[in-house]
């Protein structure tokens, strides 16, 4: 009489092997945006503020600053985060920045986006022209990562004018066609301060904003969100905003939020104050290592199965 084939110790066994072979670290992906106040080479030399944003920034694999006003301030920073005595991690950190924009010589600001260059790297950038549709118009930068589900994505970042902000955040839209034609990549993430709530923004304003009126744009930072450290306001006024099911398919659900680094640090109101008057948003991207292991795991069971439907036919 013939032996049955050992069917369930042989799938344990290939399961076993396919956690082996498909076992790897996994971290999350993470992209930040942080509106600090006025960044200068005086803040940056302030030894506290310097560390806070630092803290901040370190958190990121990409990092989005804004109201950038002097550029000495971004060295200062990169130094001390690649400083080896002083990290938080063991990664290298590099920035790209815009030129300044602004329409007076006295509120002149760059956008800066900081990245760990262990994990992503930059492919392409492009300084949005058209006159008259910013105050300071987008600084779009294409970034590639093998780490994250979605390889090559857009960052499209925004710190609108106040009292333009309904018009500004309407004109992303164009914004969108003009830099997902130029890469021909759809993948695009709008981000940073856009005053989009409170009287800057308000529910009926939205009709007139093609962002929000156009169902391919997901915004992850809700209208009822805090984005602010002041008691005394409730505004959302700091967003995240993606294009397309495969961008949002590709992002850790209900991992955009806000960083309350007040309460994280410990800090005291006024010490957040010095920093900025807004608290930074970010997301996380999934990783394409748990693409890796959901794949690979469907192959060995399918083989398998393949294997056991053989033995049963001896």
């Amino acid at each position: 009489m013939g032996l049955c084939p050992p069917r369930l110790p042989l799938l344990l066994l290939l399961l076993s092997f396919s956690s082996l072979l498909v076992q790897e670290v996994t971290s999350e992906f993470k992209i930040c945006a942080f509106h600090v106040e006025k960044f200068d080479s005086a803040k940056a030399s302030d030894s506290r503020v310097l560390h806070t944003v630092k803290k901040i920034v370190s958190r990121c694999d990409i990092c989005l600053l804004q109201n950038v006003v002097d550029s000495t301030a971004v060295t200062t920073l990169l130094v001390s985060l690649n400083r080896e005595t002083d990290r938080y991690d063991n990664y290298s950190y590099r920035s790209v920045s815009s030129r300044s924009l602004g329409n007076s010589p006295g509120d002149m600001q760059q956008y800066v986006f900081i990245y760990r260059v262990e994990n992503v790297n930059v492919t392409g950038q492009h300084q949005y022209e058209q006159k008259k549709s910013f105050v300071r118009p987008p600084f779009a930068v294409q970034f590639q990562s093998k780490n994250v589900a979605i390889q090559r994505f857009i960052l499209v970042p925004l710190h609108a004018e106040p009292s333009q902000a309904v018009q500004e955040i309407d004109r992303l839209y164009d914004v969108f066609k003009e830099v997902s034609h130029k890469w021909n990549n759809t993948n695009v993430m709008f981000l940073g301060d856009f005053h989009a709530s409170c009287a800057y923004v308000t529910r009926a304003d939205k009709k007139n904003i093609r962002l929000f009126g156009k169902t391919s744009f997901f915004w992850l930072i809700r209208d009822k969100v805090d984005t602010t450290i002041s008691p005394d306001t409730n505004c959302a006024f700091d967003r995240i905003v993606v294009h397309g099911k495969p961008f949002l398919k590709a992002i850790t659900p209900s991992s955009a939020q806000v960083f309350n680094y007040v309460k994280e640090f410990k800090l005291p109101t006024s010490k957040a104050l010095e920093v900025s008057q807004n608290l930074p948003v970010e997301v996380t991207l999934k990783s394409s290592a748990l693409l890796l292991q959901a794949t690979s795991l469907l192959i060995l069971i399918s083989v398998s199965a393949i294997v056991q439907s053989f033995l049963s036919a001896l």
